[in-house]
């Protein structure tokens, strides 16, 4: 399915420059489930994360859904040469993790959405650590800014990237091109949770049920059943076991083929919340 794209003013024309090389050379993109993100009006895009290079993908798929996306990127990006400057121009999002600031991403997350734009937020708050990359126990950013907001939460899945960069494994195999695979789900029914007072039981509830929609996606796209349960959040290990644990004889180096028919392929960061007493855990750690 293709959609009409949005037109680009200089600096998205420059920040869709730098992401179609890498993204182009690197990878056989497939893309599902695009009719489910909104053509206009505010939307967030929930996914899991994979790997540090799949926010190009994502900035690919989500313009190729007729979307300029907003997304939410660690804070020291923006300090990064060049790369900064066109990640502000292009209205991104600066997540401060562990600042007095902190909060001040989800209220200019808030704002992008009170404007009608799709905002992208990856719950987890940074590449799952699941030695079989299934989602982690996620930040509750996206269901606060969803119960906030009203504004719809679409589920997406995506596998593939994690061949050509598993950073924590010390993995760099970028050729030959590595098959990903982004597939967009009907937006999460969240009604259970809209109405009442937001505690951090009921934050922690509908960040589950976001998390458990995006995990389905993902067990659909690998042809798998997933675990029931999420995996934990990272400790204080070394990235070498973390690595000896993804880097075993059994680990395969290309997805499996999706269980489902394929579709026709496409060929052309978490926020931290304000600090509150019953949120003090989550505060300042979300983020691309």
């Amino acid at each position: 399915m293709r959609r009409k794209r949005p037109k680009l003013g200089y600096w998205l024309w420059l920040g869709w420059l730098i992401s179609i090389p890498p993204t182009t050379a690197l990878f056989r993109r497939t893309w599902r489930g695009i009719e489910h993100i909104p053509e206009q009006g505010s939307a967030i895009i929930a996914l899991n994360h994979v790997s540090y290079i799949d926010p190009l993908l994502v900035i690919r798929f989500v313009y190729e859904a007729g979307r300029i996306p907003r997304i939410l990127a660690k804070s020291s990006l923006f300090s990064v040469f060049l790369f900064g400057r066109v990640l502000r121009r292009c209205k991104q999002i600066p997540v401060y993790r562990g600042s007095a600031v902190a909060g001040e991403s989800l209220r200019e997350a808030e704002a992008a959405l009170a404007a009608g734009d799709a905002v992208v937020i990856y719950p987890e708050g940074t590449v799952t650590r699941d030695p079989d990359w299934w989602p982690m126990r996620s930040m509750t950013g996206a269901a606060r800014l969803a119960l906030t907001t009203g504004a719809p939460v679409i589920p997406v899945a995506q596998w593939g990237a994690q061949f050509s960069v598993d950073w924590y494994a010390r993995r760099f195999r970028l050729f030959p091109r590595k098959r990903v695979v982004f597939q967009a789900g009907p937006p999460v029914d969240l009604s259970a949770y809209r109405d009442r007072p937001v505690t951090a039981a009921l934050l922690r509830e509908a960040t589950d049920t976001i998390m458990r929609a995006v995990r389905d996606e993902l067990a659909d796209v690998r042809g798998e059943p997933a675990p029931e349960a999420f995996a934990p959040r990272p400790s204080r290990e070394s990235a070498e076991s973390r690595g000896a644990r993804r880097s075993g004889p059994d680990r395969p180096d290309e997805p499996a083929a999706p269980a489902d028919p394929p579709a026709q392929p496409a060929e052309s960061a978490q926020p931290a919340e304000p600090t509150r007493p019953a949120e003090q855990e989550n505060a300042g750690k979300e983020s691309v």
